[in-house]
C-alpha cells in the first residue's frame, strides 16, 4: 500500500491540487473549481491511499476542510505565517505551492493550525461579529460627537448618546434641518446597532455550553460577560497550547525580535497570533487597573521604569498568563499569586 500526500492551494474561486508519494514524486495535479462535485471527484480514486490532506489557513477554508473531514479524510491546517519557502526561487506558482504543502506533511515539517469545532465555529464568528457592530457604532458615536462639537461648541456623554428610551441629540441640532437629519440617521443607526449587539450577546450566552471554566473567567478583575465569553470561545481547549508562554504568545503578547551575536537584528511577524484574544486582554487590562488595587499599583510600577503603553502591554501579558491557569486547572483568579 502506497501512502499519497495532498495539497491544496486554496483561493476564492479556484484551487489546485497536488498529491505527491512517499518518495515525494508527483502524481497527480490538477486546477478545480471550488465546487464540492468536482474535488471529490478528482480524489476519489486516491482515497484509500491518502495519509492526510492539506488544506492552508487562507480566509475561506472553513466549507473545504468541512467537506474533506465528512468524507473521512484526515485533514490538516496549514499555518501560513510559519510557512517559508526559499526566497531565491526564480519561479513559484499555485502548483509549486500545492506540491510544497504536500511535501512538507509528507516530510513531517508542516507547521499547522488549530482546526476549530464544527459545532461551536458559527457560535464564535457570531461573538466576532458582535464585535464588529461595536466598531461601527463606535464610529457612529464619534463621528456624532464631532458632528454637535463643531455646531453646538458642547461635548455630549456616550452614554447620553446610547440611551435609546430618550433622545437627546435632536433637541442640540434643532436650529437647522440638514443637522437634524444628519443627527437623526446617527442616532437611529446606533440604536439599532445597540439593539442587534444585546441580540447577539443573549443568543451567544443561550446557545453555548457555559463551562466551570467560564465562572472562573469572571473572577479576573475587568472581565465581563463579554471579555469571558470572548476568551472562551477563541481559546478553544487548553491542551492544544503546551504552557503559559505559548498562549501568551498566541495572544500577541509577546514581543517580537530578532538577536544574533547580542544585537538585535530584525523583528519577527507580531500579528501572528489570534487578535480577538489580543484585544480582550487588552480592555480587561484597561478595566482591571482602573478597578483593581493590585493591578493598579502593578502597573504604576512598570510605569515608573518605563511608559504606559509598555506597562499596559506588561499587565495584559501577565492577565494572558493567568487566564491560562484559570482554563487549564479550573481555578479562580489569584491576584497575590500573579503579582507576587
Amino acid at each position: 500500500m502506497m501512502e499519497l500526500y495532498t495539497g491544496f492551494d486554496l483561493h476564492s474561486n479556484n484551487n489546485y491540487l497536488g498529491v505527491v508519494n512517499h518518495e515525494g514524486k508527483r502524481i497527480f495535479r490538477r486546477k478545480l473549481n471550488n465546487h464540492p462535485e468536482q474535488i471529490l471527484e478528482a480524489l476519489h480514486p486516491f482515497q484509500k491511499d491518502i495519509a492526510g490532506i492539506v488544506v492552508e489557513s487562507t480566509f475561506n477554508w472553513y466549507w473545504l476542510v468541512d467537506l474533506l473531514m465528512g468524507n473521512g479524510y484526515r485533514v490538516h491546517l496549514a499555518n501560513p505565517s510559519a510557512i517559508v519557502q526559499y526566497k531565491g526561487l526564480k519561479h513559484s506558482d499555485d502548483q509549486d505551492d500545492a506540491f510544497w504543502l504536500a511535501d512538507m506533511l509528507r516530510l513531517k515539517i508542516l507547521p499547522e493550525g488549530y482546526i476549530y469545532s464544527k459545532e461551536e465555529r458559527p457560535v464564535r464568528d457570531l461573538l466576532r461579529k458582535r464585535g464588529h457592530l461595536v466598531h461601527l457604532r463606535t464610529s457612529l458615536i464619534l463621528s456624532l460627537q464631532n458632528i454637535i462639537a463643531r455646531n453646538c461648541g458642547c461635548r455630549i456623554n456616550v452614554n447620553d448618546i446610547k440611551r435609546i428610551k430618550e433622545d437627546r441629540i435632536l433637541p442640540l441640532l434643532s436650529d437647522n434641518e440638514d443637522l437634524v437629519l444628519s443627527g437623526k440617521a446617527s442616532k437611529e443607526t446606533i440604536d439599532f446597532l445597540t439593539h442587534k449587539i444585546r441580540e447577539i450577546e443573549f443568543a451567544v450566552e443561550k446557545k453555548i455550553n457555559l463551562k466551570d471554566n467560564y465562572n472562573y473567567l469572571l473572577t479576573i478583575p475587568g472581565v465581563g460577560r463579554v471579555l469571558g465569553l470572548t476568551i472562551q470561545l477563541e481559546s478553544g481547549p487548553m491542551d492544544r497550547f503546551p504552557d503559559a508562554g505559548n498562549y501568551a504568545s498566541y495572544c500577541r503578547k509577546v514581543k517580537s525580535a530578532w538577536f544574533s551575536n547580542g544585537k538585535q537584528k530584525g523583528k519577527g511577524n507580531k500579528k501572528n497570533g489570534n487578535k480577538y484574544l489580543c484585544w480582550a486582554f487588552s480592555e480587561a487590562a484597561e478595566l482591571g487597573r482602573r478597578y483593581d488595587e493590585s493591578m493598579r499599583s502593578y502597573f504604576n510600577r512598570k510605569t515608573q521604569k518605563t511608559n504606559r503603553m509598555v506597562a499596559h502591554g506588561a499587565l495584559s501579558h501577565k492577565l494572558s498568563k493567568a487566564a491560562y491557569y484559570i482554563m487549564r486547572d479550573g481555578v479562580p483568579f489569584d491576584s497575590d499569586r500573579l503579582f507576587s
